[in-house]
């Protein structure tokens, strides 16, 4: 018997990306997996859509694969977050169903952002799925049928390997690399891709860390270092999960084989979200990751982002800079986790 993975995928008013998410892996070649989809306080009509979904009521359109209507319905478990400890009722019953005809579905009621939705699928799966492995997925992803099982046999050749992940490649540009695994300064909590497009990367790669779009981990690592950090809410989240793996001895490759699409869009990238939390939750990174962050290394971390914060203002993006100054105040005084107007 292969090792059990539970898949996780965080929802947030993205029924339609979720659906064709869920769609792709449910075509996995991959005999011993599960997935919970936590659903962190949409707005909209995620979970009718999502119901609509397991029962084949809606099919899927997308451009990598056809709509399989042969695994419909699927059989979805769905829990509020405060009551999912009654699935303990239900726990012989879901194990007996095979792993492309069940879905797991955890309500939250409200956005609690990355680190926190993702936290509560991983709690669920280790105190109720007997896994060995997790993966978290973001829903805007794509997975090949092939991907999971060149991850799980990578990652359990060797005990030191505690996280592995896929090549990202554009969603819309198919063949065309986005990132493989990235480089962290720990000394700027900066970061850095490491791939370099006149080079074919046929082979693992060690990296610093696993972008958390497609990362899988054991159930043993998380056991030694922890969860995600709530504080971070959005990004830097898996760059400190990483660090803290590679702190305690385990080695985090990239499988370019492995490969899933992601929908990465230039809006995204220049939304006023990315902007704060991406330069706030750099200096949260040092403070959790060097004693002397306060005395040696903010200052320098200050310079860097004001310096980027000139740079936009040279770009006309006065909003992006005045946020980002604003997450230079909230960083220095160590004002973390969510905040008001930037989610």
């Amino acid at each position: 018997m292969k090792p059990k993975v539970s898949i996780i995928i965080l929802n947030w008013n993205g029924w339609k990306d979720t659906i064709e998410c869920l769609e792709a892996i449910y075509r996995t070649d991959y005999p011993n997996y599960n997935v919970i989809v936590v659903d962190n306080g949409s707005e909209d009509d995620s979970i009718n859509m999502i119901r609509k979904y397991v029962k084949g009521e809606i099919s899927v359109k997308s451009d990598f694969f056809e709509f399989n209507k042969d695994n419909k319905p699927i059989q979805m478990f769905e829990y509020e977050n405060n009551e999912y400890d009654s699935f303990i009722n239900h726990e012989d019953e879901f194990e007996n169903i095979s792993s492309n005809k069940k879905l797991i579905l955890i309500k939250n009621d409200y956005d609690s952002g990355f680190s926190v939705g993702n936290n509560i699928g991983i709690n669920f799966a280790q105190e109720h799925l007997n896994i060995e492995y997790i993966m978290l997925l973001s829903n805007d992803i794509i997975i090949a049928e092939d991907s999971l099982d060149k991850l799980i046999t990578f990652a359990s050749s060797d005990q030191k390997i505690g996280i592995v992940g896929p090549r990202v490649l554009y969603y819309d540009n198919p063949e065309r690399t986005a990132y493989l695994g990235r480089k962290v300064n720990l000394y700027t909590a900066t970061t850095s891709d490491i791939y370099d497009e006149k080079e074919s990367y046929s082979s693992t790669v060690e990296v610093d860390y696993v972008v958390g779009c497609g990362l899988l981990i054991k159930k043993s690592v998380i056991e030694s270092i922890g969860t995600l950090n709530p504080n971070y809410f959005l990004y830097y989240e898996d760059v400190d999960w990483c660090t803290r793996a590679r702190k305690n001895g385990y080695n985090i490759y990239s499988i370019p084989e492995s490969k899933i699409w992601h929908k990465i869009s230039s809006e995204e990238s220049d939304s006023l979200t990315r902007y704060y939390y991406g330069s706030r939750n750099s200096f949260l990174f040092l403070k959790n990751n060097w004693s002397m962050a306060l005395l040696l290394l903010f200052p320098v971390a200050i310079l860097n982002n004001l310096l980027y914060s000139f740079t936009l203002i040279l770009k006309g993006k006065r909003k992006a800079a005045i946020t980002v100054l604003k997450s230079i105040y909230d960083g220095v005084k160590g004002n973390y986790g969510y905040k008001e107007g930037y989610n």
